[in-house]
């Protein structure tokens, strides 16, 4: 990045020290940081003993004499089912509650305890069996979020089958692509879910599926879940009810080699073949247990723990399904949308819960900002003491809203910086240590080493940019992708020479601490000055009628991209005459004139998928007067059809 962009980049002067009464309590000290310092091995080696019950002890922490493939906990054996449900039980916590499940029809709900779990994951295990499943074979999972979303996957965990979840709002076509790599031979769906107040279908996307494909699939083990109607193979089609009901709720559990695979994961691609993230088991669960815990504070005898995530993302396999349970968490998971029946669904199940540590995406607080601060002011959330962040940059505006009418101006932020690829939490403040900051994810985990460098990998000085790399392996680290281990070091390692790269650009302000820009495809260049997205779109959202904001780059003759925005007011802003006028002297104010959008479009809603994540390569493509693209995995596609009606107009 130029000297003069980078003078204009983000910078944050309020600071929030940890209160003196949660930093005598909290799980993560500044111990932490010493030890890891002072062998970070050794640190590693401490957390795997200490969080993760194991059946067999490694001989070697790390193994990286084959770098970039990793092998952790070499030779130590382990369940990772076991250690998340079992050894709870085996200590006497069997009545505590697991999954305090919501279902979005109101009035619908279950309390599973750990002994209810127990059972449940104990019967899919022999039923999996039962459909000829064994060690290393692969099971599709597609559904919505049911407690036998979690049931599935701890069976596959438990029986050493490879799970790979599939998001229930994604297309038969990209279920089937996603079957066939992974050569799955049984897929576990429901025949719906409920979403927006209505039965959705799911059954008929795997259906679909398999008629155009993905012939590997022997079963189809289908939950009953609204009732509706659907089609029926016989011989390939069976209820889980039935199959699984009828099991035994008792089951021997195999132990498993540290590096036996556990999940492969797709990340979600515009072109080319899916991309499975293999991640395997040692490594993966103990930095999984070892981030929840420290980074959430998680008190397992007193907090209800609650993460928005899907589990068909890897927020909802790490932080819904396998770090909690590991660490004995009561947790809340919901099927609906934040606003069915009303906007203030998820504060209602704070309040009926009591949940005290609340993990969510910036979308969607940026979304609840456009609602008003009046409808989380309805309900009491008094239990919360912690909230997260995760998926993207968070704008510092949208983060002091959510500290001031979420958190009553008391909770920790722990605005959390990972991906797919990284498995687990790798940039977060420390709650009982850091000194938190509106819009950084600040420093490193303890164990965790990372860096903004330029393009010659030379680390960045404090105020400088860059790209942010990993410089060292970690325990939760993908270990290659599905099937192609040639497409695994091209895509991670080979821009930077022994660095992992993870597509992000970042920055360091003048304190050291990290802020994410976004991938570095949402850079813009404009007249040779690299602005990014997240920068336009945070100084967009500071301005007191903007709630959201997304910006792309759109070619243009003159500036090489020309800055392109689309804005969606608060709720009880207006649009006037000046308007647009006055958001771009805003930004040019915020960052300079080189920043000032082309074009603002004030919409009423920005293409979303139904995780919450904002599709710019759509904006993107209305931005250049192009065919729209793909919007199947959009929660609402007819959000397009209105931004494509609705723009007119350059700027001044």
């Amino acid at each position: 990045m130029t000297s003069e962009a980078l003078e204009n980049l983000l910078h944050e002067e309020r600071h929030f020290e940890p209160s003196a009464e949660f930093a005598a309590q909290a799980n993560g000290t500044a111990a932490l940081y010493d030890a890891a310092a002072a062998d970070r091995l050794a640190f590693w080696d401490t957390q795997a003993r200490e969080l993760i019950s194991w059946d067999a002890p490694w001989s070697e922490v790390l193994d990286w004499t084959n770098a970039p493939f990793a092998q952790w906990f070499v030779d130590g054996t382990l369940n990772v089912a076991y250690n998340c449900v079992d050894r709870h039980v085996e200590a006497g916590y069997g009545d505590q509650v697991a999954i305090y499940w919501e279902g979005e029809p109101e009035g619908e709900s279950r309390a599973i305890t750990y002994a209810d779990l127990q059972a449940e994951v104990n019967q899919a295990a022999h039923a999996l069996e039962s459909l000829g499943v064994r060690h290393g074979d692969r099971v599709a999972i597609y559904l919505p979020m049911i407690p036998e979303a979690a049931v599935a996957m701890l069976a596959c965990a438990r029986i050493g089958a490879v799970h790979s979840v599939v998001f229930g709002g994604f297309s038969s076509e990209a279920l089937r692509s996603r079957i066939e790599d992974a050569e799955a031979s049984v897929v576990i769906t429901s025949d719906g879910g409920y979403r927006r107040g209505k039965a959705s279908a799911l059954k008929p996307a795997v259906d679909d599926a398999l008629d155009a494909g993905a012939e590997s699939v022997r079963h189809v083990l289908v939950v009953r879940r609204t009732g509706q109607d659907v089609a029926w193979v016989e011989g390939r089609d069976l209820w889980w009810h039935e199959v699984v009901g009828q099991q035994s709720t008792e089951h021997t559990y195999t132990a498993h080699d540290s590096e036996h695979p556990l999940f492969i994961l797709y990340t979600s691609g515009t072109t080319g073949k899916p991309k499975g993230i293999k991640h395997t088991t040692g490594g993966y669960l103990t930095q999984c247990a070892y981030t929840h815990r420290n980074v959430f504070d998680l008190k397992p005898d007193t907090d209800v723990y609650w993460c928005t995530a899907d589990v068909g993302w890897v927020t909802g396999h790490s932080y819904i399904v396998y770090g909690p349970l590991a660490n004995r968490a009561t947790q809340v998971m919901y099927e609906g949308t934040p606003d069915t029946p009303h906007k203030g669904r998820l504060w209602e199940i704070v309040q009926k819960y009591g949940v005290t540590i609340f993990y969510t995406a910036p979308t969607l607080i940026r979304t609840m900002m456009k609602w008003g601060a009046d409808i989380p002011a309805g309900y009491d959330l008094s239990s919360l003491r912690l909230l997260g962040s995760v998926g993207e940059p968070i704008n510092p505006e949208a983060w002091m809203w959510y500290r001031e009418h979420v958190g009553h101006n008391s909770c920790p932020i722990v605005d959390t910086w990972w991906q797919t690829e990284t498995g687990a939490i790798m940039i977060s403040p420390l709650p009982g240590v850091t000194s938190t900051k509106p819009g950084s994810a600040q420093r490193p985990l303890p164990g965790i080493s990372a860096d903004v460098v330029d393009d010659l990998a030379q680390s960045v000085p404090d105020g400088g940019g860059g790209y942010l790399v990993l410089t060292e392996p970690w325990p939760a680290m993908l270990r290659t992708i599905w099937g192609d281990d040639q497409r695994f070091v091209e895509t991670y390692w080979s821009r930077f020479e022994g660095l992992y790269f993870a597509g992000d650009g970042a920055k360091k302000d003048e304190d050291g601490d990290i802020w994410l820009l976004g991938r570095v495809d949402d850079v813009m260049n404009v007249s040779g000055h690299r602005i990014s997205t997240t920068e336009v779109e945070s100084a967009l959202v500071s301005h007191p009628i903007v709630a959201e904001a997304a910006v792309v780059g759109a070619s243009d003759e003159m500036t090489g991209q020309g800055i392109v925005a689309f804005v969606i007011l608060r709720g009880d802003a207006h649009e006037g005459a000046d308007t647009v006028k006055e958001l771009r002297d805003h930004v040019a104010k915020e960052i300079g004139p080189i920043a000032k959008p082309r074009q603002i479009m004030i919409v009423a809603e920005l293409p979303k998928t139904r995780s919450g994540k904002i599709m710019r390569r759509l904006l993107r493509d209305v931005a250049e007067n192009r065919e729209v693209g793909d919007v199947t995995t959009l929660a609402d596609s007819s959000v397009m059809d209105l931004i494509k009606t609705g723009l007119s107009g350059d700027g001044d």
